[in-house]
């Protein structure tokens, strides 16, 4: 991680990139969200989320989860995502020193 740290404010250049700040923000409202949701909803390619989607488990911000479909009848697995307890806390202290800095102050 990089950046300055203040408390639970801490700006995080890993989420800050535009499509992992987005990818965090779905990921942040719901438990887990299945990945062509996501994808659709960033408006990026299988490739470009996979990439991001990388960069966030290396990190220990996101799991991956295989799991057949409920409502499908062939084996397709679909691929779940969901922001880990550390990811959730990184998020909310990347939010937090992003209202820091528009209003005025220094996270």
């Amino acid at each position: 991680m990089s950046a300055e740290t203040q408390g639970d404010v801490h700006f995080d250049e890993l989420i800050h990139a535009p499509v992992r700040l987005r990818v965090c923000g779905l990921l942040a409202a719901a438990e887990e969200v299945e990945f062509s949701v996501v994808r659709d909803a960033v408006d990026v390619s299988d490739a470009t989320l996979s990439k991001h989607v990388k960069v966030l488990v290396d990190a220990g911000y996101a799991a991956v989860r295989k799991a057949p479909s409920s409502v499908r009848t062939d084996a397709r697995l679909l691929t779940w995502l969901r922001l880990t307890p550390a990811g959730r806390r990184a998020f909310s202290a990347h939010v937090a020193a992003l209202r820091a800095i528009a209003q005025g102050l220094a996270p």
